[in-house]
This record gives structure tokens, sequence and C-alpha cells, in this order.
């Protein structure tokens, strides 16, 4: 399996803090059954300017690393981009990686909000031949209060990634509730772990496909992992019509 969206390369952001911890966590990544990790570690200006000669060269290293300690994990570059008026520009001038140098953007909204800006934004991004996959929308507050925002995003052409500790349950009962009428509505394209440690951040991989499984089968967790292949492949990926979510109460965890 491929986790398209993983802060595993070490001292670059808020994810693994050495050497050490990024070994942890591929060790528990081929033990959760990911042999494919993109590393994306945030790009936030001010904060986290991790440019791409950056993430080029952490990504070799680690590769080197497993390597060496016999770890079947392979890592690929890529970054979760803070959307903001430069993202284009730096898209088209080379500093900042798409998904595995792909046409796939993981593009991340700030916790409480979605730019006004974010619909043009991303028409802008379309049009020059990026595909933006929306990080985490079931986190967003403004996302969660008001669900439209993100099915007019996706109905114009966005993707979207649910986080897997959403899924299992590790970040609440009303986020893992929340995450499934996502899915429900069609208004998701992606499964990822977005571990940043093995503490609090974990993978929760095996523990969210059985959540699916259960609650919407095989083939929904088909779709999911296929579509993380063919995000790699850089080929386009498998959506079904977006549906505004749905009051009523169709699986049993609502």
């Amino acid at each position: 399996m491929i986790d398209i969206h993983c802060h595993i390369l070490p001292s670059i952001d808020d994810g693994a803090a050495d050497d050490t911890e990024s070994l942890k966590m591929a060790r528990e990544a081929v033990r959760q059954g990911i042999d494919t990790i993109i590393a994306t570690p945030h790009h936030m200006k001010y904060r986290y300017d991790t440019d791409r000669h950056t993430v080029k060269e952490a990504v070799r290293l680690l590769n080197k690393r497993l390597n060496k300690e016999g770890i079947p994990l392979t890592v690929l570059p890529g970054q979760e981009i803070r959307t903001d008026g430069d993202l284009l520009t730096g898209l088209q001038s080379g500093s900042l990686v798409p998904l595995h140098d792909t046409k796939y953007v993981l593009a991340e909204f700030p916790a409480d909000h979605v730019p006004a800006y974010a619909e043009r934004l991303f028409y802008e991004l379309q049009l020059k031949g990026y595909v933006p996959v929306i990080a985490h929308p079931e986190r967003n507050r403004e996302i969660r209060e008001n669900p439209s925002v993100l099915y007019s995003l996706v109905k114009k052409g966005a993707a979207a990634q649910v986080t897997a500790g959403c899924i299992a349950g590790a970040f609440g009962r009303k986020a893992k509730s929340f995450s499934l009428q996502l899915i429900e509505a069609n208004l998701i394209h992606f499964l990822a772990s977005d571990a940043h440690n093995l503490g609090s951040r974990n993978f929760y991989y095996q523990e969210a496909l059985g959540v699916l499984k259960k609650e919407a089968g095989a083939e929904l967790i088909y779709m999911l992992t296929e579509n993380a292949a063919l995000l790699v492949e850089n080929k386009a990926v498998y959506k079904e019509p977006p549906l505004p979510v749905a009051r009523r109460k169709r699986w049993g965890l609502f």
C-alpha cells in the first residue's frame, strides 16, 4: 500500500524528530502493510520553509538508511503546502514539490477556516494542469460546520484525503463520524496516515481499513488504495459524483 501523506523525514518539520524516530516510523509503516510513503513535510512560510532541495536530499538520505537497515520501504518526495497566493508561482518555478513530482498537489488549509480565495486558486491550479488534493478536510473547523464548502471544491475538480487516525477513532467519535459522512458523500478520494510519530500521531492504517471494511465494504477500500497507486503513476484517479453531506443517519456510527 501507498501512504501519500506522512511526516517521516527527520528534523525537517513537526514530524520525526531524528533519524532514529524516522526508522521506527518506517518499521511501523511496513508492519501496517505500507511499502511506499510520500514524505510530505509542511511548507509554511516563516515556520517551515522547506524548499525542493531540502526535501529531495532528506528523501535520498532516508532511503539510503532504509536500504542499509533492510527495511522494505520506499520514500518519495512531496510537500504538504499551506495554501496562499504564492502556491502556483512556487509550483511553476520548481521551488515547491507536488506529490512525487506528479500533477497532484497536497494543499493544506488553516485549521479553523478555508481561505476565501481557495476556489479561485484551485481553479488556476487546474488550468495549469495540477490537481489540488485537500489534506484532512475532516479536521477543518469551517468544513465541519459547513460541509458544502468541501462539496463545492470537489465538484469543481479538487480531490480530498482523509486521515486514517480519524477513521480509526484516534481523534474522537465526532471526527470519526464526520469522516465517514464525507466518504458516504463521495467527497474523499484518498486514505493517508498523516503520521508524525508513533505516539498520538501514529499510522492507524490497519485500524482504519478495518472500520471502512465494516462500514462501507471492500469496494471502497479498493478505490482508496488504487487511487494512491494511480496518483504515484500520475494517472487520473477514481471519482464518484460528489453529493451534499446527508443529514440522515445511514451508517450505524451516526
